[in-house]
């Protein structure tokens, strides 16, 4: 079981990063491991610095991906983008955090992808 959740991320965060490119964004780096954790993919979006989450579901059994994200996520988020503009102070200016949904089709492939903007915020 670990494994195929494994590769069901990898394959929702691999459509994510298709999708946010088909939207303007220009990735920067995946699955970016910090000791904290990690951070899926880091992007920039026009004059924004993004940390991107990615939650990937196969069905709804256990609700919809942006379901998944409560405040303990949404907390850890923010201290691993903190974390990473603490290592990487050249790439300082205005971030923020952003959400994709992806569900997927019993064949693979994607039923629904979904952005979600400045998805969680805290103070910075």
């Amino acid at each position: 079981m670990p494994d195929q959740r494994k590769g069901t991320g990898a394959l929702g965060e691999r459509l994510a990063a298709d999708y946010l490119r088909k939207k303007g964004y220009r990735i920067l780096e995946m699955n970016r491991r910090l000791p904290i954790g990690e951070l899926d993919i880091i992007a920039e979006d026009r004059e924004y610095l993004v940390f991107v989450e990615v939650r990937t579901r196969r069905g709804t059994g256990f609700g919809l991906p942006e379901e998944s994200i409560g405040r303990a996520k949404s907390e850890k988020l923010i201290a691993l983008a903190l974390t990473y503009l603490q290592e990487r102070q050249d790439l300082a200016r205005p971030w923020r955090i952003d959400f994709v949904a992806v569900e997927l089709a019993p064949n693979d492939k994607p039923k629904r992808i979904e952005l979600i903007k400045n998805a969680v915020t805290g103070d910075r």
